[in-house]
């Protein structure tokens, strides 16, 4: 038990006097990337992840419109009891 507590004081206080590791500032990396004119849209500039992302968004986009549109025609024409 008394080991744990050491265990524990010691991490604690390495965690406290340990600063992070600092990475550089990207922003202007990335802010090269975004104002370079290379004929891409600005929305897929990020890679493939962007690209991933664009299209599940329109795929759940067109789905979720077809899918409004089937309920508004199914609500319009009631079944018959």
């Amino acid at each position: 038990m008394f080991r744990a507590i050491q265990t524990l004081q010691g991490t604690a206080r390495r965690s406290i006097s340990c600063s992070a590791v600092r990475r550089g500032n990207n922003v202007p990396d990335k802010q090269k990337l975004f104002q370079e004119d290379n004929g891409m849209p600005i929305h897929l500039k990020g890679g493939s992840a962007d690209a991933l992302l664009y299209r599940g968004t329109m795929l759940l986009t067109v789905l979720g419109a077809g899918y409004v549109v089937y309920e508004l025609v199914k609500a319009a024409y009631p079944q018959k009891k």
